[in-house]
């Protein structure tokens, strides 16, 4: 079957239709860990998600990324899909393993395919977004320290310059890090992503090593070439209380919000970290802190808070908390596998999550477009407004237990909620540009299928279905809607 001959009745529009600013970009987001596979050819050797899943427990179904979407071999493939999404930008990372395989010197076979990606990108008419770093240190690194040692920072350095070496005539949008808090909190101190420790101190710990990395690969790619588009990306959330008349409630949302979103914000923006979470934590791990402040050098917040030109905006879902357990809790989502985890918060303690009648993913997110809105406009008038920084939707997507259907000879997949999931945040995001914002560009996760980290291959964000088995891909409803948005440049 001809995924680009597919056919889609799209909703029947209504009497008004909203169109997108003229230099508003339209995208889709992968990552290297998740779609390329070859994990042991050309000269790459093992990260930490090579490692983690082989784990026993910590991935569900066993999976890995060896494999994956076999991306690496079929990048030429995949690219003239994107062209015939209708894709503007396409986001995508490099693999630190791949390009300084064990952090070591250069690999030039492994660097040779993300030119040839960024050149077939570049022949299709898309812009390359690239990702500098999503999640796949390698495993040598994490055997000498990994994001607990200050010399990771300048590695990753080292690891990024190299890229820039390679494609920085290339490539004008350059991305730092994608989600710290997930490479810090959620992997060192929960345990539930890659590297599996449980361990507050070594949390705090990452996340300053992490932004300090970022802060230096900003400062060099400045000095080196100032025109350059340089950003980091956050997950974000709404951190809203059950309750805003009772003090317990307003105080675990405030700690949500302190912990997911001021953590990383706070230095970035204002150069310094949020104290009020600082000292939430010290209560309950006073030498986690201690640890912490001994490894936050002077100057090292001065390199963390480099202006940016984008900030990149991660959003699936809010938080809707109380200080208190509920009559009627949310029914709890699956665990992605039996292995026991740890908390990603240091000071969650007393913080519950609350129903408040929402659809809700396969992932048991919520589906909230109008926190979208919220989280736009608060990041816009707190942030990044007077530092002159320009947002981006990054990331926002959804994993539904699609079905496929045979219809005519063709494998379908009806995905109605992730239909109406795509135009509900695209709709927010006008929203928000209603409002003032200035937000240039949407990138929706995912392209296509894949490896889902801790939940394997369980969980399809993908606008495209991939067949695992035989790697055959197939644009999904929501992929056709997508494409119609795009060459309509508007919703209705």
């Amino acid at each position: 079957m001809n995924v680009l001959s597919q056919e889609y009745s799209a909703p029947v529009p209504a009497s008004v239709s909203r169109p997108f600013p003229t230099d508003f970009l339209f995208g889709a987001a992968t990552a290297a860990y998740q779609i390329e596979g070859a994990a042991f050819e050309d000269g790459r050797t093992a990260s930490i998600w090579d490692a983690f899943s082989r784990v026993p427990g910590a991935v569900i179904g066993a999976d890995n990324g060896d494999v994956a979407c076999d991306h690496y071999h079929r990048y030429r493939g995949d690219v003239a899909l994107m062209k015939d999404l209708g894709l503007e930008t396409y986001r995508f990372s490099t693999s630190w393993s791949r390009v300084r395989p064990d952090g070591g010197p250069v690999n030039a076979k492994g660097i040779d395919f993300y030119e040839r990606l960024v050149d077939e990108l570049l022949r299709a008419g898309i812009r390359p977004w690239l990702t500098l770093y999503h999640w796949d240190l390698p495993q040598t690194l994490e055997e000498q320290g990994g994001w607990t040692v200050r010399e990771t920072s300048e590695r990753f350095a080292e690891y990024a310059l190299s890229v820039h070496d390679a494609l920085g005539d290339r490539v004008s949008d350059w991305t730092t890090l994608n989600e710290p808090w997930c490479s810090s909190f959620l992997s060192y101190t929960g345990g539930i992503h890659a590297p599996g420790r449980f361990s507050i101190g070594d949390g705090m710990l990452a996340s300053h090593h992490l932004l300090r990395g970022h802060g230096l690969v900003v400062e060099e790619l400045r000095r080196r070439d100032p025109a350059l588009n340089l950003g980091i990306t956050l997950n974000l959330t709404v951190a809203e209380a059950a309750d805003p008349a009772k003090p317990e409630d307003v105080d675990a949302a405030r700690r949500i919000d302190g912990q997911f979103n001021r953590w990383f914000l706070d230095p970035i923006f204002r150069g310094s970290y949020p104290e009020d979470i600082v000292s939430d934590i010290r209560a309950v791990d006073p030498d986690a802190v201690a640890r912490f402040e001994a490894a936050v050098h002077p100057g090292d917040v001065d390199t963390i808070s480099q202006r940016l030109d984008v900030l990149g905006v991660n959003y699936y879902h809010g938080e809707f908390v109380g200080g208190s357990a509920p009559a009627d809790p949310p029914l709890p989502g699956d665990a992605p596998t039996d292995r026991v985890v740890g908390s990603p918060w240091p000071a969650g303690d007393g913080i519950h999550w609350y129903e408040r009648g929402l659809p809700r993913t396969a992932m048991h997110w919520e589906v909230q477009p109008a926190g979208l809105t919220v989280l736009l406009e608060r990041v816009w008038d707190e942030y990044a407004k007077d530092a002159g920084t320009a947002l981006f939707v990054t990331e926002n997507g959804a994993a539904f237990d699609d079905e496929t259907v045979v219809e005519d000879g063709d494998v379908r997949v009806h995905d109605a909620d992730r239909v109406e999931f795509l135009r509900g945040h695209l709709g927010a995001i006008l929203d928000a540009a209603d409002a003032g914002v200035d937000v240039r560009g949407y990138f929706y996760w995912s392209l296509m299928d894949n490896f889902e980290w801790a939940w394997g291959y369980d969980k399809r964000f993908g606008l495209i279905r991939v067949d695992y088995a035989t790697q055959e891909r197939t644009f999904k409803d929501s992929a056709l809607e997508y494409r119609r948005v795009i060459a309509a440049r508007a919703i209705d």
